[in-house]
This record gives C-alpha cells, sequence and structure tokens, in this order.
C-alpha cells in the first residue's frame, strides 16, 4: 500500500496537486515546494496529466505521494466512459457543463475537449478524502482543476508562475481567480498583475520559492583564478536552461562570438529544448562551435557539481516573442548558492534577486553590446567574480531561504481545509 493509500484509508485530509507531467526536470521549485509541504504534515496526491522526462533529479524521489497519471483521456475511452457515468450524477456536473460551454464559446477545440475530459476523470478518481485542489500553474493545470472542483464541490487554488500568467488571456485568468480560494506567485509583476484581474486583489499572494538549501552542499567552493589570459585555462562560464526564447541563450552566442579573439573561455550548457538544434547551428554559423560544450539535461547532482566547477553563471533572459518570459529563475539562486557570480537582465523578477554591482551584474535584455561587456569584464576579472559569488550566496542563504514560503503555503492550505471542515 502506498502512502498516499494508507492515508486515504486512515481518513486523513489530502490535497490533490495538479502537475503537468512528473517529473520535470525544468521546474524543479515544484518538486521542493511538495516535499516541504510534506514536512509540514500535508498529505499529497498528485495528479499529472502530461508526460514524463526521462531524466529526474533527486528531490523528486523525496515526494512521498503518490503519482496519479490521467494521460491523454482521448486514448482511453473505457476509462473515460467510466468516469462521465459517475461524475454525472453528482450535482456539479451540470455547472461544470455550463463553464465548459462558457469556454469554448468562440469554438471547440481538441485542446479544450482534452482539458474538460481530464477533469472528468480527475473527478472520478480523486480520493474521497480530498480537502482541496491545487493547482500548479493556472494555464491547463488550473483549467482542470477549475472543472473537476465545480463537479466535486471541492475548494480550488493555485500557484502561478511565468508564462501561464503572461501569455494567457485577461479575461481566462479573471475567470480563474474567481473560481479560487488564493492564488501564489513568485514575483511582483506577476502577483500585481493578477491581483488588478482577481475579483478579490487579497486572494493573490508573493511567495518565493526559495531554495530548499540541504539539497545543496553547504560548504564555499573554491572558484579558479582564471582571467581568460591561458588558452591551456580558459574561464568557464555555465548556463542551465531549456533551449527557448526567453532564456536568451542565441544572444548570448552573438555576444559571445563578438570578444576579443585572444579571450580565453569555454561555454558550458546544461538543457534540452525544442531549439537546441538551431543554436548549435547558429554557434557554428558564427565561428564558436569549438569552444562551446552542449550537455543536454542532467540531473541536479551533475548540475551542482557544473556550478561549482564553474566561474560564471549567465542567464540572459528576455522577453519571447510569444510573450513568454521567466519569473525568478531557480537555477540562478542554485548557482548563487554555490558561491558562483552570476550575469543576467534586468528583466522580470531577477532584480528582486540579484543587486546589480552588489550580488551579481545585471543588463538590459536582448542587447548583445552590454551583455559583450559584461562577459569580457567578468571574464577578465576573478577577483570580482570571487566577491559577486559571495555576496550572492550570502543574499540567498538569508533572504531566499524555501521554508519561508512553503510555511506559508501550508497556511493558506490548512486555513481552507479547516474552514470546509468535514466533507
Amino acid at each position: 500500500m502506498s502512502v498516499a493509500d494508507e492515508r486515504t484509508a486512515s481518513g486523513e485530509p489530502i490535497v490533490c496537486v495538479i502537475v503537468n507531467g512528473w517529473p520535470r526536470t525544468s521546474t524543479t521549485f515544484i518538486p521542493q515546494e511538495l516535499v516541504g509541504l510534506e514536512r509540514e504534515g500535508l498529505h499529497l496526491w498528485i495528479a499529472a496529466y502530461g508526460p514524463a522526462d526521462k531524466v529526474t533529479h533527486s528531490i523528486h524521489d523525496r515526494v512521498r505521494a503518490s503519482i496519479h497519471r490521467l494521460g491523454d483521456p482521448l486514448r482511453q475511452p473505457l476509462r473515460l466512459l467510466r468516469a462521465w457515468l459517475k461524475v454525472r450524477q453528482l450535482p456539479g456536473y451540470a455547472r461544470a457543463r455550463a463553464m465548459f460551454r462558457e469556454e469554448t464559446v468562440d469554438g471547440l477545440t481538441r485542446r479544450r475537449f482534452r482539458a474538460f475530459a481530464r477533469a472528468i476523470l480527475l473527478a472520478a478518481e480523486i480520493p474521497p478524502e480530498t480537502r482541496l485542489i491545487y493547482a500548479q500553474f493556472i494555464s491547463a493545470a488550473a483549467t482542470i482543476g477549475r472543472n473537476s472542483a465545480a463537479i466535486t464541490g471541492l475548494p480550488l487554488a493555485a500557484s502561478a508562475h511565468a508564462r501561464d500568467i503572461w501569455m494567457a488571456p485577461d479575461r481566462e485568468k479573471r475567470v480563474k481567480l474567481a473560481a479560487m480560494e488564493w492564488c501564489t506567485t513568485c514575483t511582483k509583476s506577476g502577483a500585481q498583475h493578477l491581483a488588478e484581474l482577481a475579483d478579490a486583489p487579497d486572494k493573490v499572494r508573493l511567495v518565493y520559492h526559495g531554495l530548499l538549501l540541504d539539497r545543496f552542499p553547504d560548504d564555499m567552493p573554491i572558484h579558479s583564478g582564471r582571467d581568460g589570459s591561458d588558452p591551456q585555462a580558459p574561464v568557464r562560464l555555465l548556463s542551465v536552461g531549456r533551449a527557448v526564447e526567453k532564456k536568451g541563450f542565441a544572444l548570448l552566442i552573438e555576444a559571445l562570438a563578438s570578444l576579443p579573439g585572444d579571450l580565453q573561455w569555454r561555454w558550458h550548457h546544461i538543457g534540452d529544448g525544442p531549439l537546441l538544434d538551431r543554436l548549435k547551428a547558429y554557434a557554428k554559423s558564427l565561428g564558436v562551435e569549438d569552444r562551446i560544450e552542449w550537455h543536454g539535461a542532467k540531473d541536479q547532482a551533475a548540475v551542482i557539481d557544473s556550478y561549482r566547477a564553474s566561474d560564471l553563471f549567465v542567464l540572459p533572459s528576455r522577453e519571447g516573442s510569444d510573450l513568454d518570459r521567466d519569473g525568478l529563475p531557480n537555477v540562478l539562486m542554485e548557482a548563487q548558492s554555490q558561491g558562483v557570480a552570476c550575469l543576467s537582465t534586468n528583466f522580470s523578477a531577477i532584480p528582486e534577486l540579484l543587486e546589480d554591482g552588489v550580488t551579481g551584474v545585471l543588463v538590459p535584455p536582448a542587447d548583445r553590446e552590454p551583455l559583450a561587456a559584461a562577459l569580457e569584464a567578468l571574464i577578465r576579472s576573478p577577483g570580482r567574480r570571487a566577491e559577486l559569488g559571495r555576496a550572492g550566496r550570502q543574499r540567498v542563504r538569508e533572504h531566499f531561504r524555501a521554508e519561508t514560503g512553503i510555511k506559508e503555503v501550508a497556511r493558506l492550505m490548512r486555513d481552507v481545509i479547516d474552514q470546509r471542515g468535514s466533507v
């Protein structure tokens, strides 16, 4: 019997957490939060609707909750039929049907129908001890959660992050926020935007992800004195992130290609993503492919080893042409936890973490020349890198511990569970 099954048998209240895929290597803040919530005594049941990544992190293994896979209901007609026959008898099903008609007033798409079908599966298969539905991201997860909550009569809450805030229509976000007890988000700009859309602005809460520092080595690594002058000891640059437009990696390749030819550096990239092949081809066209190492997706242990071996972490985040953007990238906090100097952009919530010239260096987004100038200055200045690394490490440890935000989320969850009482 699984941990979640034991809790179901004991009658303890359960929080259903809706996630896309499980595990996902690019969203370590999610399992980190779930580990913390379980430490706080909350009992979780995870409903995953998307595919899993092949690479996993050790933090996923620390989550004790059962994983319930919804999959694609259009490929599971018998399962969907059984679920529909069950939930159509519930009082909330008519309300959910009406909501679905409103969602599809401008056209029924396969994506929308699939989300409603997943909501039916979830409503039919959710443990009876569930007292709260909690969606990670207010995009598809919250669509599923909103309809499932309507069918079951359970309260809904969510955590919003980045692309789900800025890419969805305002009308859609208003409707979802109106259905929620509360919604957390991890950036000041995101919190302000959602509060302006919410029926009750105080239901939107700013909660930074932070880091569970017990996931990372506690000692300060000794970083090199490499200054870009020795061909046998190039300065080691590192970026961790999916190969997508908002990460700014194409601009970084341009900036690297513009550096003086006698400056010795080597850039390491960790991550997968749809633009990876295009980035490799771009690097080749600019003549820097032999100074770049593409590592693909790696587990957390390998990523941490790379932080500790690197001289400078670079993440030139920007807004994508599809309006996608980062929130507060966890990789910046992770790199700083290991004393690595960070170079990023004064965009989105990044200045909430990095103070320019004190705990990191910030340049304007989508601007090659300032990025190249900052790269050259930091490559040539190991002493400056060391100062920034020490200051960044201290700031993360003092102000961005995950426990603070996790305790707030746990409190919000318990408040809803206590208010609803026994069902």
